[in-house]
């Protein structure tokens, strides 16, 4: 079922990214100095924001249509994971993205590199959410 496949890839792809993000760029930025994690962080955050919500869209809506179709509950059970990173994005890590993002570049320190650390904490969440999601779509399609 088209649908189906293409909430699981969907969902798989926004993992990926989520995941790279979490275990490759994070650590990598952190070894950066402060002034420079900062304007590393700004460009990254809004480009990963756009594709990461878009893939969260097109398996979220691709999961609710097969379910649709199937009436299998699997399906918008990861439909639900995979959308809850919205409403977690809003409330669990866009304060901290705001702070961040009202820093200039020249004030960037200490401060602004405990809320990057604690940014890769909260991200991690979405990982997980976008995690259980695949799997479960990957259940529904076996």
């Amino acid at each position: 079922m088209l649908a189906g496949q293409l909430a699981l890839i969907t969902a798989a792809l926004f993992v990926g990214a989520a995941f790279y993000i979490n275990f490759a760029e994070q650590p990598a930025r952190l070894l950066l100095d402060d002034r420079a994690l900062l304007a590393q962080w700004k460009p990254s955050y809004a480009r990963g924001f756009t594709m990461q919500s878009s893939l969260a869209i097109v398996s979220g809506a691709s999961g609710l249509v097969a379910w649709w179709l199937t009436q299998d509950l699997r399906w918008i059970a990861g439909a639900i994971f995979i959308l809850a990173n919205w409403p977690y994005t809003i409330f669990g890590i866009m304060p901290t993205n705001h702070k961040l993002n009202a820093i200039a570049g020249e004030q960037a320190g200490a401060a602004s590199r405990q809320l990057i650390e604690a940014w890769g904490g909260l991200h991690a969440v979405r990982t997980i959410l976008g995690s259980i999601a695949t799997l479960i779509y990957w259940w529904a399609m076996n």
